[in-house]
């Protein structure tokens, strides 16, 4: 079991945090939500009619990480693409609000990632995605490497952020790495199953359980930890962070260290945009000189307030403080 940090370590860290720059590479989305009530069937065809009573836009994918690292204070620098469209003009907008740098922003030729959600009644009823997920042209590959070297040169951390829409092809991967520990800063990494075992040289791996396994193609015992170092060694990676959702974390070390970082969540409406924060808070503590352990537990903290909130949501340091001040008083409660 990792033990938790102090207060005012964990204080200090927030606050350094809260002045680095943090460098998010990755695959960039716009969510739409549609909410609406159903009353009745459709006469053409067996499905519910939904009339909408709300629609909103959202940040996705690499561009949420982004809002993530600004909500904690960070500046922020996102490189990502967008097609010359409605979506990508939107989501545009929508992160320069931010205040991301958007010299990384490139438009290419290809539709905007979207998705959107129809829900009645607090459950969701479809989703649909508008997306072009294979590789990206030679030209706009070159010009992401342009765009990644920059970037790195002012960051204090670099995220790489993966959901298999093209941005982080081995090129790209294999530079922002290379660039990254040239500078000597820390690498989040965020990974999906198309590269996941391209990450070498990174210091914080941070796959879910579903993903590590379908990689491995065997499902992971947590019973029997041994075979945890193992994985990291093929990885090729400094720590592996292993999400596990309402049982908290593993962390393994390449010394052969595994912890456990238990939840800390009180109540959970809804886990999405949980990896999000988890990944800027990384990120961002990582860069304000915290330990791989230290860093963990401070996004484990975030999580478990993300989790309690309704949607992709952001986590502000003031409230991770909150939760760690609720953490430490049940504990003394439970004399745990």
């Amino acid at each position: 079991m990792i033990e938790t940090i102090t207060r005012e370590r964990l204080s200090h860290l927030l606050e350094r945090a809260g002045t680095v720059r943090v460098a998010v590479v990755g695959d960039a989305m716009l969510d739409i939500y549609l909410r609406g009530d159903v009353e009745r069937i459709s006469p053409e065809a067996p499905v519910p009619v939904v009339r909408v009573r709300e629609r909103k836009a959202a940040l996705g994918g690499a561009a949420n990480v982004a809002q993530n690292v600004t909500a904690i204070g960070a500046r922020c620098e996102l490189v990502c693409v967008s097609g010359a469209d409605t979506a990508g003009e939107t989501l545009r907008g929508m992160v320069a609000t931010l205040g991301s740098d958007m010299r990384s922003f490139l438009t290419v030729a290809r539709a905007t990632t979207t998705k959107t959600r129809v829900t009645a009644r607090a459950q969701q009823l479809l989703r649909f995605d508008e997306e072009e997920d294979h590789d990206l042209s030679s030209e706009d590959v070159e010009a992401l490497l342009r765009a990644v070297t920059v970037a790195v040169r002012d960051a204090d951390a670099l995220v790489l952020e993966d959901y298999n829409k093209g941005v982080l092809g081995a090129a790209v991967i294999g530079h922002a790495i290379q660039e990254a520990r040239s500078r000597g800063i820390p690498v989040v990494v965020d990974p999906k199953y198309r590269h996941f075992f391209g990450y070498q040289g990174a210091t914080i791996f941070k796959p879910n359980r579903r993903e590590l396994e379908a990689a491995l193609g065997v499902t992971v015992d947590l019973e029997h930890e041994a075979a945890l170092p193992a994985v990291l060694a093929r990885l090729g990676v400094e720590q592996l962070l292993l999400t596990l959702g309402e049982t908290g974390m593993v962390l393994v070390s390449k010394d052969g260290e595994v912890g456990r970082v238990p939840t800390t969540a009180r109540e959970v409406y809804d886990v999405v945009g949980a990896g999000d924060t988890v990944t800027a808070y990384l990120a961002a503590t990582l860069a304000a000189g915290a330990s791989a352990a230290e860093a963990a537990v401070i996004a484990n903290f975030a999580a478990g307030v993300e989790v309690g909130k309704l949607g992709a949501a952001t986590v502000a340091p003031s409230e991770v403080v909150a939760a760690y001040d609720a953490f430490i008083f049940r504990s003394a409660l439970t004399g745990r």
